[in-house]
């Protein structure tokens, strides 16, 4: 008997890593249930969590497939923010990110990641249907659907694979031919049944997830509705798109499958949300924003309108319903720029935009667009004339704004750039795009002057954007150019850490450390750095992970 089993080790083996890629593949698992007696936290601490997710989006930013720009990311984090503080874990802490691959996808990983295609901002029309797969996602997070993945792995694969074995000894008892079919038989039975489960699973959570979703999309002011005509769209996509069967179909609905159940499902919860809403405004002096604020479950009594506040004054409401137009100009700057940003070349960009036009005028989004791709193809001038005609239209618009400058510092017009980015840094002195915008235009003098500059300007960021990769660049090549080494070398050594290459930092810090000017101060922060980098190297090196890079050289 034990012979015949060994016969089989291999096929045991194909079944068991098959059930173990299927168990933590899954992208959903049971309903979420009371926390009393859970044991999904259990398999790994929010600690854990965290740095899983941050180690999963440094190598993404390592192998280039991370969108980096501080203006997409500002929208695109803000958007995000809104719905997490809305969900059913406001405590949870998310962090959101885009990817430069244009076809159709988003997901969630441990400790709040979550990330999104350039692509399925593209298909979207409306910034509420960006947030209905955004929900979608954080609601995969709050419900613990990827930690439960991670349970279900080292639960359900000993059992199966015990089953397994008896059905095996089993067959083999039986002797004769007949026994190695039943061992595939028995095989095949426990593969069927883990799909079968997983299907169970998946199908349980997006129901769960789009139902949580939903939820929040009207808790967090965007519309409901969004969710199902995003899944119309993505469903569309799949029908009209040229290819093979395996191109047709998004890479999103693979793993979140659209039904016309799935559809009419959402269409029925977003339109049996309890109704009606109020209209607030706050005004700066450099921005107006409007938001409806969705009132769930309140019963508004007889001779009160939705839109009125108990507390002012008879006759006095706090206006007309709707989100200002400015919020939905944001989203076609941030689209449109996407557009750009993911395109092989700006010169491809210009001439997508070219395409666009021959079906008729570009709407000022659009315009917007091919005035990004002119800048970063190095034609200044155009892209400035249309800038300054969209900020005639829209004034004070900071996207419109940061882009005409930078569109002015390429047509050789640096005081005019200049002036104003200083304008706007006295508006808003804290503003990650316009402190990154004006500091590579600096950089790009390459003057211990402009270094210097470069330098005041992107420290008063240190604290909120020193995890970025582009902040720690940026800062090191203006420290560089401002005759200051020992800072450049730590924000390299940051840069490399936050792109994945923690063994490569490490080694810039060890050898920086090693300078005879450094002051104490230095010293101290090098010294802290290294001693919280050396416990994540060795235990990549623990696992057997090294820096192909770094040892290449050797």
């Amino acid at each position: 008997m034990p012979l015949r089993i060994a016969r089989h080790a291999p096929l045991l083996l194909t079944a068991l890593l098959l059930v173990l890629v299927a168990s933590v593949s899954a992208p959903a698992q049971e309903n979420r249930l009371p926390d009393i007696g859970s044991s999904a936290g259990s398999v790994l601490g929010p600690a854990q969590q965290s740095e899983y997710g941050r180690m999963m989006l440094a190598q993404l930013r390592h192998y280039g497939y991370v969108l980096e720009d501080p203006l997409v990311d500002g929208w695109l984090q803000a958007t995000g923010t809104r719905l997490g503080a809305a969900s059913d874990d406001p405590e949870q802490r998310f962090t959101f990110f885009m990817m430069k691959d244009r076809s159709i996808n988003a997901f969630a990983t441990l400790g709040g990641y979550i990330g999104m295609n350039a692509g399925l901002v593209l298909a979207a029309e409306t910034e509420d249907e960006v947030a209905a797969v955004l929900g979608h996602e954080v609601a995969h997070v709050t419900q613990a659907h990827v930690l439960r993945s991670v349970e279900r792995a080292q639960r359900d694969s000993i059992p199966i694979l015990l089953a397994m074995l008896g059905a095996i000894a089993v067959a083999q008892s039986a002797g004769g031919n007949s026994s190695d079919d039943a061992a595939m038989a028995a095989v095949a039975s426990a593969q069927g049944l883990m799909a079968q489960r997983q299907i169970n699973y998946t199908r349980s959570n997006e129901s769960e997830a789009d139902r949580i979703g939903i939820r929040t999309l009207a808790r967090s002011g965007y519309e409901p509705i969004a969710m199902a005509s995003m899944f119309e769209r993505m469903q569309a996509a799949s029908r009209t798109n040229q290819g093979g069967a395996r191109e047709r179909l998004p890479d999103y609905l693979r793993t979140h499958p659209v039904t016309t159940t799935r559809i009419s499902e959402a269409k029925d919860r977003a339109e049996r949300l309890p109704g009606g809403s109020v209209t607030g405004t706050v005004s700066t002096p450099g921005a107006r924003r409007t938001e409806r604020i969705p009132i769930d479950g309140v019963v508004v009594p007889d001779g009160l309108r939705a839109g009125d506040n108990p507390l002012l004054p008879t006759g006095l409401s706090l206006g007309g319903g709707g989100f200002d137009p400015g919020q939905r100009r944001v989203f076609g700057w941030a689209r449109e720029r996407l557009r750009v940003l993911s395109a092989n070349t700006p010169d491809a960009a210009i001439r997508e935009y070219e395409r666009l036009a021959t079906a008729g005028p570009l709407d000022d989004a659009q315009r917007y667009g091919l005035a990004v791709a002119q800048v970063r193809a190095g034609r200044g001038e155009p892209a400035a004339l249309a800038l300054a005609d969209l900020l005639e239209r829209h004034p004070g618009d900071v996207w419109l704004e940061i882009g005409l400058a930078e569109a002015e510092a390429h047509a050789g017009r640096h005081a005019a750039a200049d002036r104003r980015f200083e304008a706007l840094l006295d508006r808003m002195p804290r503003h990650p795009a316009v402190a990154l915008g004006y500091a590579d235009i600096l950089v790009a003098r390459n003057t211990p002057e402009a270094g210097r500059r470069a330098q005041e300007v992107l420290r008063p960021l240190m604290s909120g954007s020193g995890s970025e990769p582009a902040f720690q660049r940026t800062f090191a090549r203006a420290s560089e150019i401002a005759g200051d080494p020992v800072r450049a070398g730590e924000a390299w050594a940051e840069a490399a850490y936050l792109s994945g290459r923690e063994e490569q930092a490490l080694v810039q810090l060890n050898t920086l450390k090693k300078r005879e000017d450094l002051d104490y101060y230095a010293r101290a922060r090098i010294d802290a750095r290294i001693a919280q980098i050396t416990p994540v190297v060795l235990e990549l090196r623990r696992q057997g992970i090294r820096d192909p890079d770094l040892h290449r050289r050797r």
